[in-house]
């Protein structure tokens, strides 16, 4: 592969900034381990058409209102999105995968919104690829990213609120892991922190990731606790999605 530099970014603060930078030559993998980008990938393998990722509640609303018969899915601190959130419009879905069955999602487009995932992946508009990174399509995406061959490959952690996610750095450092004998010499200290720190723990990947803010808000709340475990599963859904020069997600 020529790719000369394999980065991460771990947190909102760092990648706000991606809208002011020249990517044209910058590919781009955003991880929302729990939960956006495994719902995404979920949808996508259960025959959802396309995905338009939406920063905001009123740009999911606006869409659906320019595109009837488009599904509502999003999630505000984990729930899903309800009238009374919204200001008058009930969500078809929230942002759970197991919600994201074939009778459900098959041949439909769908507008999604959540708090960070979306945000990390408009961030991520103008460069040259953007794929949906999870552990459920993580040897699949690693393939598509060697196929691409890109020159700079970024890895874009969603986080939760304002703050670096557990989950998303480790599954970018099983990222970074898998394409460690092609990217290794491109790597900056960010990508080696998080390959390294995958590795430490990948034996015990589920009680680690279990510890993190977001899992254990998510088994708090009993309807979403299977959510950790489903969303921790490697390689259940081989389908990589990406983001499209119009923003909708395909795969």
């Amino acid at each position: 592969m020529n790719c000369t530099e394999l980065d991460v970014l771990l947190s909102p603060a760092e990648f706000e900034g991606l809208p002011e930078q020249d990517l044209s030559d910058t590919s781009c993998v955003v991880f929302d381990v729990l939960r956006a980008t495994s719902t995404m990938t979920v949808a996508l393998a259960n025959g959802a058409e396309a995905i338009l990722p939406c920063a905001t509640i009123g740009e999911a609303i606006a869409a659906r209102e320019s595109e009837p018969g488009l599904l509502l899915a999003g999630e505000r601190g984990g729930q899903r999105i309800t009238a009374e959130i919204s200001g008058g419009t009930e969500f078809d879905l929230g942002n759970s995968p197991r919600e994201m069955t074939r009778d459900v999602v098959a041949e439909k487009r769908m507008a999604a919104t959540t708090t960070n995932g979306t945000r990390a992946l408009k961030a991520c508009t103008g460069s040259k690829a953007v794929w949906i990174g999870s552990f459920l399509n993580l040897t699949a995406l690693g393939q598509a990213i060697r196929d691409a061959n890109p020159k700079r490959l970024l890895l874009v952690c969603a986080g939760t609120g304002e703050a670096s996610a557990l989950e998303d750095a480790l599954g970018a450092g099983a990222l970074c892991d898998l394409l460690w004998p092609a990217l290794g010499q491109a790597a900056t200290d960010s990508a080696r922190l998080v390959r390294d720190h995958y590795r430490g723990k990948q034996a015990q990947l589920l009680a680690v990731a279990c510890e993190a803010k977001n899992a254990r808000h998510l088994s708090s709340i009993p309807a979403l606790a299977p959510d950790v475990e489903f969303c921790l599963q490697r390689d259940t859904h081989p389908i990589v999605g990406k983001m499209n020069a119009d923003g909708w997600v395909t795969a």
